[in-house]
């Protein structure tokens, strides 16, 4: 990139760099904080990403202390004791506000069957587009089909904007900003889950190039179940599911919150067939049509009433979508620990507020608006306490996948096939060994070591080359904090460790690129919480 011409330049306090709902949450904190805010999308501000592309349940609980108490208990034991109270008040109360501030803004909130209105849910098609609008207004620059391939930095080695390039007609562009917030989503490694083939880590990749690091990097093999021909992996209505061999017996144990494990052991070896017909009654079926819309259209195009006949499903790997892993969060402002660095949303860490569990969607919807809302505003107060900014000297720091020149070419759709030959399978990122998550880090490893120093051939290559890294690189990550973790703790299942340690209740904290480091973060949660 650095010895590219550059076709747009531009400025601002504080770049955006990802358009769902924690960048564009992010984008309105930081431009009624009075700073001047650019964003750029991979695709379209308001249709890309798992958010826009189906309902959203939100960790919405009203200032009830009994309430708040109910749901800040309910996922502790799940995540292995490894959520902080503090974090997830803050979280509870910033919600709860911003919701306040979506009924004032006028936000078409839908209603139930009973004429009541549902704060707990946001349809996502009209809730980012409604969010694209709100951020237009307060003057936002929205850089669509605009991905980052690379943070800059100034020469003490602050974060000082990005430099990307337009999918549709292949220009460079480069914003210069007082401070960064990256909102890019997590990785899914391509899986086809649904809204996800456009996270793929990249904004995890370009942290750990100025040195950011990680923490919940092993919490990140969340798998979904979904039809198994479709990519259509919203789980909430499999709790109303009897999973079936395929002679139509039932799959003991096998569920959706506790039984995935089940599903998974019976996916090695044989299908695995699923019905809605646990309790549904016909008020419950007007329901789940009204709240997951998209959730029927595949069974409906297929001539399949899921209530009554049975369908195949899969497992597909959300990754660190659903999992709970990413840029590691220093303090409550939502900065990395790179000065000018804030992240938000599933690119950061969730650990805080769901431990090594997912919280599904309601709590990352509530993480994204949340540490959206405080990021921005933090990127702004530290952007414009600097001044002027425009002038300082900065450099891209973006390596790999970038370079027109080495010792070999790079094949972007090779490394992706091998990557994902190393995360996909269930015996080997859901059943976890020391053997098996040795031998994947091994060949891994080998592969980044083999194209660090590779080049790719034209400007077509440059995104997938950057995404190919990209999930490289958190494969690495994930399977390096895995196998320091020896113990089954959350959704981290060590078969050869299956009992939870009560001596390893602390996070662990990674990074490096050529060289991966984990060590071990103390939290604050007492270790007395595991006999409760």
């Amino acid at each position: 990139m650095n010895n590219q011409s550059i076709d747009l330049k531009l400025t601002a306090d504080v770049l955006i760099i990802g358009g769902g709902p924690a960048g564009t949450w992010a984008a309105l904190s930081a431009a009624t904080s009075g700073a001047k805010v650019i964003l750029v999308d991979k695709g379209y501000c308001g249709t890309s990403g798992a958010a826009a592309a189906s309902g959203n349940g939100v960790w919405y609980v009203p200032p009830d202390p009994e309430q708040r108490e109910t749901a800040m208990a309910s996922r502790e034991a799940m995540g292995g004791f490894l959520a902080d109270r503090n974090w997830m008040t803050r979280v509870l109360d910033r919600t709860y506000d911003n919701i306040q501030s979506l009924i004032n803004w006028n936000y078409n909130f839908h209603t139930d069957h009973n004429g009541q209105v549902v704060y707990r849910s946001l349809q996502g098609p009209d809730y980012m587009r409604f969010m694209r609008q709100k951020i237009k207004k307060a003057g936002v620059k929205i850089l669509d089909n605009s991905p980052a391939l690379e943070l800059l930095v100034d020469l003490e080695g602050v974060v000082a904007g990005a430099a990307g390039i337009n999918r549709q007609s292949n220009s460079r562009w480069q914003v210069r900003s007082g401070s960064v917030v990256i909102a890019t989503g997590g990785c899914a490694f391509l899986s086809k889950a649904l809204g996800c083939n456009v996270l793929t880590g990249d904004g995890l990749l370009m942290a750990a190039e100025v040195g950011a690091d990680f923490s919940g990097m092993e919490f990140s093999n969340a798998y979904a179940i979904s039809p198994a021909w479709s990519s259509v992996t919203k789980t909430r209505f499999y709790d109303w599911a009897s999973f079936t061999y395929e002679d139509g017996t039932v799959i003991e144990g096998a569920g959706s919150k506790r039984g995935r494990s089940v599903i998974a052991k019976t996916l090695l070896t044989q299908p695995v067939y699923a019905r809605l017909d646990q309790g549904v009654d016909e008020e419950t079926k007007v329901w789940m049509r009204a709240s997951q819309p998209n959730f029927f259209v595949v069974f409906d195009r297929a001539g399949i009433d899921p209530f009554t006949q049975r369908f195949p499903v899969t497992l597909r790997l959300e990754g660190t979508v659903r999992g709970t892993g990413g840029i590691r969060i220093t303090d409550y402002t939502c900065a990395s620990s790179v000065p000018g660095l804030y992240a938000a949303g599933d690119a950061a860490t969730r650990e805080l507020i769901c431990g090594g569990f997912t919280g599904g969607g309601s709590h990352n919807a509530a993480w994204a608006m949340s540490s959206g809302y405080w990021s921005g505003q933090s990127a702004a107060a530290y952007a414009l306490s600097l001044g002027d900014t425009s002038q300082r000297p900065v450099q891209g720091v973006g390596k790999v996948g970038l370079s027109y020149t080495g010792n070999q070419t790079l094949f972007p759709e090779e490394i992706i096939t091998a990557t994902q030959a190393e995360v996909f399978p269930y015996d080997r990122n859901l059943f976890r060994t020391a053997t098996g998550l040795n031998e994947s880090l091994e060949r891994l490893n080998k592969l980044w070591q083999e194209i660090r120093n590779s080049k790719i051939t034209t400007d077509n290559q440059i995104v997938r080359a950057r995404e190919a890294a990209a999930m490289l690189a958190t494969a690495r990550w994930m399977y390096s904090s895995g196998i320091q973790r020896q113990e089954t703790r959350g959704m981290h299942k060590r078969e050869d460790f299956p009992l939870l340690d009560p001596n390893q209740q602390h996070r662990l904290i990674s990074g490096g690129l050529d060289t991966i480091w984990v060590k071990p973060e103390q939290t604050s949660v007492s270790k007395e919480l595991i006999s409760v």
